[in-house]
């Protein structure tokens, strides 16, 4: 059996808003507005894992700290230019591990304001 490959880009949006516990339209205006990483696939986009814990990221700062596009924009220019990678996902792992503790309850209850 194969090692996962978390550079290959094999999920569609629609796949990360269900692992996100969101709508597939929400994601889709973060990409629209240029947060995201480049996708590949010209017709039907597909990211990678790795690509799923930044979008997770992105999703966190607008949904849950109510950060505007500029802003996040702001925030993940000065990560990718003043972390290096392994800052970069050690970082990541700790947003991670606090988004893991955030329900979808209080989302939709943090949505719902």
């Amino acid at each position: 059996m194969a090692l996962l490959d978390n550079e290959k880009c094999i999920l569609p949006i629609s796949s990360i808003a269900e692992l996100l516990s969101t709508k597939p339209r929400t994601l889709k205006m973060y990409e629209e507005k240029g947060l995201f990483p480049q996708a590949e696939g010209k017709i039907k986009k597909l990211y990678s894992i790795n690509d799923v814990r930044y979008i997770a990221f992105v999703h966190y700062l607008a949904s849950i700290k109510k950060i505007n596009a500029n802003g996040i924009k702001y925030i993940l220019e000065m990560l990718l230019n003043n972390m290096d990678e392994k800052n970069r996902n050690d970082f990541l792992d700790i947003v991670e591990t606090k988004l893991e503790k955030i329900s979808t309850k209080d989302v939709e209850d943090i949505e719902n304001f």
